[in-house]
């Protein structure tokens, strides 16, 4: 027993069970689950209580890299060119702006403080990333959708490619005034080029092998072809030492425009995120290292406050000079601040290149990262909270009953078995319609055909409530209805906002159960009821969805089981 050393799938088993009791603590506190399974894994892991052996540490790197390629795959599968096409007309200023004044801001605080100027540049460079993982999945956490969440995702994609490219040029151009390039420029370039385009090369296949396999094969076997084509190419990126972040993103997109059957992909990989999300930020946590962070000092203080800036200070800008909705310039940014994968790799790369250059490099990200990936989900929570991005009660967890409550639960069940939706009406009546709220502003009445499609294509919803001058609603419009002039362009020229609603009794108020939305439903086809306040003029809240009255009755009637 004297020479008893734990193994890795053991260590594997702490980390899940540490992060079980870790999802408690999340709900207790409101925090995200992410932060709360990072805390756990800095815990366990060598920098505090060293529970976690650091060569498994090392061991379990491969599992955040097959995780963070199933997060990218999934982040590309997004992406339709179609939708590119539509959110890139007012995401690229936005990302442009965000990325030349995180990177000049980061670049020139650093240098005004008396640092190198290959050390600001190199960290302005790195300053640009995104984690994309940490970002991704708090935002499938909170099932939000909106504005804020579509931007999100499109940065965090371009952050990182431009990251990688901005790094690389910034590196060849600081050893080439230094003396310190062993070959020309040309051919330094010629190799970024080629790696960028192989892993590009290797995404296109992925992506079309998924595509043509899952078109052939039974549903059955999707999973295993999945595993397959990702490990593989997971594996080949390392073996080549090209970007494999470039390589999933791309198969996802390729993905998203050669299958029709991309949904039902997604589906399927999503059996996995929710252990997958458990084991990489559990095992992602091991890696964050305290005395890192106490290390870094000032230096690492300021970078954290300069890139933080720079992140929010470029969105909001850009938003305001592109006349983008409020909600975009004042919490868009701040959804931004996770940083991990690409920077530590690149800082990585940077420290075994030149060590003289890249050690100090890699001790400030190594630093940083600690409270960038602890606040970062935070921030992203606030911002889909204040934007109305998601239902209320998809970020409230509830407490475990009491023993009071449990006797209550038992007494329950038993009229249950007497009455069969007793149950349904326990838990309906417990949610009200204010934790299902999505926020909208509704269409104005008097707004153009135009600016109905243009409502349309940023909502998921097919019911679109109109509203007056007051914000009182007048009707609704449906998506069906529409086809009737969407073609008649002598029609759409002169139609308003007010001659495609149509009349509706259907609203429900925030104090109301969800029994009642519930009630209403049943009696409608629409996907969603607007929510009005009930004193006057009965402005416009939101609506509540269909499919979220349905979640949260399915949830709350799990836990009283």
């Amino acid at each position: 027993m004297g020479d008893f050393h734990l193994h890795i799938t053991s260590t594997l088993g702490l980390l899940l069970g540490v992060s079980l009791a870790a999802g408690v603590f999340a709900d207790v506190f409101h925090l995200p689950k992410v932060t709360a399974y990072l805390l756990v894994g800095l815990l366990v892991g060598p920098s505090v209580l060293d529970w976690i052996p650091e060569i498994h540490v090392d061991g379990l790197e491969p599992v955040l890299e097959f995780a963070m390629a199933i997060v990218l795959f999934n982040l590309g599968c997004e992406f339709t060119f179609s939708k590119v096409r539509r959110i890139a007309a007012h995401c690229l200023p936005l990302s442009a702006a965000e990325i030349l004044l995180t990177c000049g801001l980061v670049t020139l605080g650093l240098k005004l403080f008396g640092y190198g100027s290959s050390t600001a540049i190199l960290l302005g460079c790195l300053a640009v990333a995104t984690a994309p993982a940490t970002t991704i999945l708090v935002l499938k956490e909170f099932r939000s959708e909106g504005p804020v969440t579509e931007s999100t995702g499109f940065l965090v994609a371009v952050n990182n490619f431009a990251c990688i490219v901005l790094f690389e040029f910034a590196f060849l151009l600081i050893h080439l005034f230094q003396g310190k390039l062993d070959i020309s420029m040309t051919s330094e370039l010629q190799w970024l080029f080629s790696n960028l385009g192989t892993a590009f090369v290797l995404g296109i296949a992925g992506g079309l092998i998924i595509s043509y396999g899952c078109g052939l094969l039974k549903f059955s076997r999707w999973l295993v072809l999945l595993m397959a084509t990702t490990t593989f190419l997971l594996g080949a990126c390392e073996s080549l030492h090209l970007p494999y972040m470039v390589t999933f993103l791309v198969m996802g997109v390729t993905v998203a425009n050669t299958s029709d059957m991309k949904n039902k992909i997604v589906g399927e990989l999503d059996h996995l995120s929710g252990l997958l999300a458990v084991v990489f930020f559990a095992v992602h946590g091991t890696h964050l290292d305290a005395n890192a962070f106490i290390a870094a000092g000032g230096i690492g203080a300021l970078y954290i406050v300069l890139r933080m800036a720079g992140k929010w200070l470029g969105v909001y800008g850009a938003a305001r000079l592109t006349r983008q909705p409020l909600e975009v310039r004042h919490w868009l940014g701040t959804c931004l601040f996770a940083q991990a994968g690409a920077a530590i790799a690149l800082s990585t790369i940077a420290a075994n290149r030149d060590p003289e250059l890249g050690k100090p490099i890699q001790d400030i990200i190594l630093g940083s990262v600690v409270v960038f990936e602890i606040i970062g989900p935070l921030f992203i929570r606030k911002s889909l909270l204040r934007t109305g991005e998601v239902p209320l009660a998809q970020a409230i967890s509830h407490t475990n009953r009491t023993p009071l409550e449990q006797v209550r639960a038992v007494v329950d069940r038993f009229r249950a078995a007497i009455h069969q939706d007793a149950t349904e009406r326990t838990v309906a009546n417990r949610v009200k319609v204010a934790d299902l709220l999505r926020k909208t502003n509704g269409i104005v009445q008097s707004a153009s055909f135009d600016e109905v499609i243009s409502h349309i294509e940023h909502s998921h919803d097919n019911t679109y409530p109109v509203v007056d001058e007051r914000k009182r609603v007048v009707g609704v419009i449906r998506y069906p209805l529409l086809s009737n002039v969407m073609f008649d362009e002598n029609a759409t020229t002169l139609i308003r906002a007010e001659d495609l609603a149509s009349e509706t009794d259907s609203f429900l108020y925030p104090d109301e159960p969800a029994q009642r939305a519930f009630e209403l439903f049943e009696a409608e086809t629409d996907d969603c009821i607007p929510v009005v306040a009930r004193a006057e003029p009965h402005e416009l809240a939101g609506v509540v969805r269909r499919s979220d009255i349905m979640h949260a009755l399915i949830t709350q009637h799990r836990k009283t089981k």
